[in-house]
């Protein structure tokens, strides 16, 4: 968005205002990544703190070379990994809770709905798909979670993980076809 654009000049020039609405327009996107990479609701709060720190920081420094969203998605998209690097293996006891529905939540809830006992069917294959991308190796959720439930192009999503097109199609479809595995072993 042009939006953005002159929403991040202001606040490098100190419009706490601009930052603000930055903050408000973008901070549930990049929880909804950062929620699908960590599967820590707390975690992913962590994240996104931090990663509107560092956006704070580096106000000044942004070369305007991509979008302002692609921007805010690589911040976020490092601090899940890096809070990932950083854990100790464990177990999560945090369900992913979507905060909005990202784009598959909508088209699986949009399929076919014969009335209530539908919506529960549909929301438990949610659920189902969201637990077993859980699963996935990070190098294989994450363009998966930026792509597929968030909806960025394949060039926004190269661009976020700092590769070209052709390596993030390959990672995808490994992505794709360990994610079909999981959902048959379910």
């Amino acid at each position: 968005m042009s939006d953005d654009v002159t929403l991040v000049e202001r606040a490098a020039e100190g419009d706490e205002a601009a930052f603000g609405a930055l903050v408000r327009r973008h901070t549930p996107r990049m929880y909804r990544v950062a929620l699908r990479i960590t599967g820590s609701a707390a975690e992913a709060e962590d994240v996104v703190q931090e990663a509107w720190l560092a956006a704070w920081r580096s106000l000044g420094t942004f070369r305007h070379e991509s979008a302002v969203s692609t921007w805010l998605y690589r911040v976020v998209t490092n601090g899940a990994l890096a809070i990932l690097r950083r854990r100790k293996p464990t177990m999560s006891l945090d369900s992913p809770e979507p905060a909005g529905q990202s784009t598959l939540d909508s088209a699986l809830l949009a399929a076919a709905d014969p009335g209530p006992e539908g919506r529960v069917v549909r929301a438990e294959e949610v659920d189902a798909v969201l637990r077993a991308i859980g699963r996935l190796e990070l190098s294989q959720r994450v363009p998966l979670v930026l792509r597929e439930l968030e909806g960025l192009s394949y060039e926004e999503v190269a661009e976020v993980l700092d590769v070209n097109v052709g390596a993030l199609r390959s990672r995808l479809h490994r992505a794709r076809v360990a994610l079909l595995a999981e959902l048959r072993e379910r």
